[in-house]
């Protein structure tokens, strides 16, 4: 494995999104990433906002999604769908869809349940990428984003395709 003079792997590199990416990723696209997969048009998710390096999709609260009959609260699961999809917005968002992301490792605090009966938002920012790798951060909110109900910190591959 070769190693630059800072000893980091050539991949350990930053990559910057192309030129023409960083103006940003066209909504119309954005909109049809958020609704078009099977899984996440299954569950309602609604396309919030998109800019270079973030994506902000909230997920409508739904009878159907509660974890557990009565409480009226989203299941966990559905959460961790709503972030792993908002990480997928956030890289598009920057690199296109040529970045074909998949996700490599996520990792979600749950950190208290969502309030019954509500909605909840997350929001991913794509702080880093190597040539082959793009990290993440996000956060999922209901009532207030001072007062999350998850965080995420995520890597997902990025394997782009030639155009």
């Amino acid at each position: 494995m070769t190693t630059d003079n800072t000893g980091k792997t050539p991949d350990a590199q930053p990559v910057a999104a192309p030129e023409s990416i960083n103006r940003g990723w066209p909504e119309q696209l954005a909109r049809a990433m958020v609704a078009g997969a099977p899984y996440s048009a299954a569950l309602g998710f609604r396309f919030v906002s998109s800019s270079p390096g973030f994506g902000t999709i909230m997920l409508p609260w739904r009878d159907d999604l509660v974890g557990l009959e009565g409480t009226g609260i989203l299941a966990p699961g559905a959460v961790t769908a709503l972030i792993d999809h908002t990480c997928g917005l956030a890289i598009m968002s920057t690199f296109g869809a040529m970045a074909a992301p998949a996700t490599l490792d996520l990792r979600i605090d749950h950190l208290r349940p969502a309030a019954p009966n509500t909605a909840v938002t997350a929001q991913a920012h794509c702080y880093k990428a190597t040539r082959t790798i793009a990290f993440l951060r996000a956060e999922a909110w209901d009532v207030s984003r001072d007062d999350p109900v998850a965080t995420a910190q995520a890597a997902f591959t990025l394997n782009r395709r030639e155009a």
